[in-house]
């Protein structure tokens, strides 16, 4: 999904970055490939409906306190590409668990590194 290239930036180039966190990655990811699943069916993919699912992404993860950039691309990837509900779980949520996972093994490599700065 080509939005991980976007998380990587921040999860390895950025690891102190409130955006950057376990809680935004996941939690942002997950919760906005959702939102635009339920987008996609109740409205279609029309480029309307992309604006409503990027604009309702942004102001979920406002409320849930789980902004990450990356995830406004993941509500387009889900409209563009009309997945089914496997997507939550494929690529969305077990990509943004190893994303992660290698995250942490490789920022606490470093001395100077220490990732994540908070779970939650």
């Amino acid at each position: 999904m080509a939005p991980f290239g976007a998380t990587s930036v921040l999860i390895f180039g950025v690891p102190d970055s409130p955006l950057a966190q376990p809680r935004n990655v996941i939690g942002g990811n997950c919760l906005v490939a959702l939102t635009s699943l339920i987008i996609l069916q109740l409205l279609g993919s029309a480029p309307w409906a992309m604006g409503v699912a990027v604009s309702s992404a942004i102001a979920i993860m406002q409320i849930t306190r789980t902004l990450h950039p990356p995830s406004g691309a993941v509500a387009l990837v889900v409209m563009m590409t009309k997945p089914d509900w496997q997507f939550l779980l494929t690529p969305t949520f077990e990509g943004s668990m190893i994303l992660v996972l290698c995250a942490v093994i490789f920022n606490n490599l470093a001395e100077e590194r220490t990732y994540p700065k908070h779970w939650l």
